[in-house]
């Protein structure tokens, strides 16, 4: 018999069901436990996956010995206490995007990840599916590199509450939520993935009375390009994405999702490059982090500590230049 990694939940949430419902079709994948603030929501959650363990109680999941790894889906501003609370009983993590709050948080969590020689992956899943190893791969084509662009602009089910006078999750601050580190993550991180660090940040964005952005736009620079993303939680766009060469572009048809990739050079030809994805596209992170466990890992080097530090500096010189400052951001770190 193979063996399983027995994975615990925090969070009964739509991505959480995502999750699931992708990693059942990683064979080492095992669903085993899953904690909730409250017994009904939780057993309700357990009846509909079949899950043998329900808890209220953190720590008492922690130390019963029935999980070997936890996906953390939680508000993000519960993401760095939740997930050194795991660490440090030596259960491997893999977390929600964005990892945390701040960079003092990730540097935390990294921390704790390293002292308890235990697994900690952010799941950012786009930097795992197979089209963007293709555009990693078939970069080179376009020649040298100019420009990157990206936009993510979906309107948020919830603002129609928010027009209404109710402030939930996804508008408050106290969660640290918002557009940019909901949604614009997904444009920021491939960029970082394909280019490292920028040199420099130009940012804009239009605040909401609760205090957190509604949309936003960016530009970065590098030593020989520019990146340029756009990103709304309260207005919809279509526009593909397109890394822009002196030999050609390449288009990504939606950037949180790459399910088509081509290459259009400058003599005209276009090139299609779009590998076959599974529509669950969660199961390739799901697979690296049971994949990492299972080799004895304690960092992925696709979504590895460096990438999400390098991430999370952008988003928190992002939020410093438009002034969303997040109640998490003046805590210290229990």
């Amino acid at each position: 018999m193979k063996q399983k990694v027995r994975f615990g939940i925090i969070g009964t949430n739509i991505i959480t069901d995502q999750f699931i419902q992708a990693a059942s079709h990683c064979e080492a994948f095992e669903l085993s436990a899953v904690y909730s603030r409250t017994e009904a929501r939780g057993q309700a959650f357990a009846a509909k996956y079949g899950v043998k363990h329900i808890f209220t109680d953190l720590e008492e999941l922690l130390t019963s010995d029935v999980v070997d790894a936890m996906y953390i889906a939680s508000p993000n501003a519960l993401h760095a206490k939740q997930a050194i609370m795991c660490l440090n009983y030596q259960k491997h993590v893999l977390c929600e995007k964005p990892l945390a709050s701040n960079l003092k948080e990730v540097e935390a969590m990294i921390a704790a990840a390293k002292a308890n020689h235990v697994l900690l992956m952010e799941a950012m899943k786009t930097t795992l599916l197979p089209n963007f190893k293709v555009i990693q791969e078939q970069l080179s084509k376009i020649g040298t590199v100019r420009r990157y662009f990206a936009s993510f602009c979906q309107y948020s089910s919830r603002y129609d509450a928010y027009r209404a006078g109710t402030v939930l999750n996804a508008f408050n601050p106290e969660l640290s939520n918002g557009a940019l580190v909901d949604i614009g993550v997904y444009t920021i991180a491939p960029m970082i993935a394909l280019f490292g660090a920028p040199l420099a940040i130009k940012a804009s964005a239009y605040l909401l009375e609760s205090g957190v952005d509604g949309e936003g736009s960016v530009i970065f620079e590098y030593p020989q390009m520019q990146g340029t993303v756009m990103y709304s939680k309260i207005s919809n766009s279509s526009l593909p994405a397109e890394i822009q060469g002196e030999e050609g572009s390449i288009i990504i048809d939606r950037i949180n999702q790459m399910d088509q990739v081509t290459i259009h050079y400058r003599n005209g030809e276009v090139e299609e490059i779009t590998l076959p994805q599974v529509e669950q596209n969660m199961v390739y992170e799901a697979e690296e982090f049971i994949q990492l466990i299972l080799n004895q890992k304690h960092e992925s080097a696709v979504n590895s500590f460096k990438f999400s530090y390098e991430v999370m500096r952008v988003l928190d010189e992002v939020r410093s230049q438009i002034g969303i400052v997040y109640p998490a951001d003046l805590k210290e770190i229990d």
